[in-house]
């Protein structure tokens, strides 16, 4: 057998994915490469690793023994790799976090100078939603994680990065011209986040304290999806500012002044009090307790015009 570290990569992609385009995309492959990495990988095995029915993938008892070894294989190259660099004194390992799906526009410039700094540590981050979040936090499965709510029934340590301001936006010149109060709630088609957001979570405490019934409901699953629809005309959602930059910028929405908003909210990075943190997870922490407030003035300069 003659089999590369490539194809063992390319092939535990399609195992865990239980697709070839899938694992193309991840891997930032064409189809066509992948296909041929598999091939190749299956012609050096007499038993098949995987079998398609109909158009799905399958993954054969055999192949997912031999999965099960790439995995192996990997994880100790991978360690041969962060002992070298350990050897060499730079700091080295896996950087991982999970963040709720609204950190995504402020989670990258918390990392990018300590990912630039240091090359030998790698970094796996899940963009998901809270409910996800707090469920990677709870399994410890995360070194980190960036959340607006902090969960109460985790023994938690924390530090405070930036605010968070949720404002109620919508794509009509005529609603932004003026104030309004919850009575204009009933005319508006609300789109919100599905069960689990914080963002859903946070527009619903607002509806219930000030009383407000809305008489129509459209759920998205995604800031990104709710912030288009709202571009669209579909209706108005309470968006976090973070995310609407660009969109508040060329006009496409506009913020509707509304008695009681913004509603405002901390990001917190948090990570479990008990953890022992690796010494890249160690120096990522250090790094954003020193830096955190060059970096707000740097890269988030424009959020207190709002």
């Amino acid at each position: 057998m003659n089999y590369t570290l490539h194809q063992l990569q390319v092939f535990l992609k399609i195992t865990q994915l239980k697709s070839v385009t899938k694992a193309a995309e991840q891997l930032h492959l064409t189809q066509p490469a992948v296909s041929i990495q598999l091939k190749n990988f299956q012609n050096q095995f007499s038993i098949p690793l995987t079998e398609v029915v109909g158009r799905q993938l399958f993954v054969t008892d055999f192949g997912q023994e031999i999965a099960q070894a790439a995995q192996k294989i990997l994880d100790e190259v991978e360690a041969i790799n962060y002992k070298t660099l350990a050897y060499q004194g730079e700091l080295s390992g896996k950087l991982k976090i999970s963040i709720v799906s609204t950190a995504k526009y402020a989670m990258p410039y918390f990392l990018t100078d300590f990912m630039t700094k240091n090359k030998g540590v790698n970094l796996d981050m899940d963009v998901t939603n809270k409910t996800s979040v707090i469920r990677h936090l709870e399994n410890n499965k995360v070194d980190f994680a960036m959340v607006s709510v902090i969960p109460d029934h985790l023994k938690l340590d924390r530090i405070s990065l930036m605010k968070n301001k949720l404002y109620l936006v919508g794509k009509s010149d005529a609603l932004a011209s003026t104030k309004h109060t919850k009575k204009d709630f009933l005319k508006l088609p609300l789109i919100l986040r599905e069960e689990g957001s914080a963002t859903r979570a946070a527009m619903e405490h607002f509806l219930s304290e000030n009383d407000i019934v809305t008489n129509k409901k459209i759920i998205l699953t995604s800031n990104e999806a709710v912030k288009q629809a709202v571009i669209a005309g579909l209706g108005f959602s309470v968006l976090p500012l973070i995310g609407i930059k660009n969109a508040l910028a060329n006009n496409d929405l506009q913020i509707i002044p509304m008695k009681g908003l913004p509603i405002i909210t901390n990001w917190n990075l948090v990570w479990l009090s008990s953890k022992k943190l690796s010494p890249a997870a160690t120096a990522f922490k250090e790094h954003i307790t020193k830096n955190k407030a060059d970096i707000i003035a740097r890269d988030f300069s424009w959020f207190e015009a709002y």
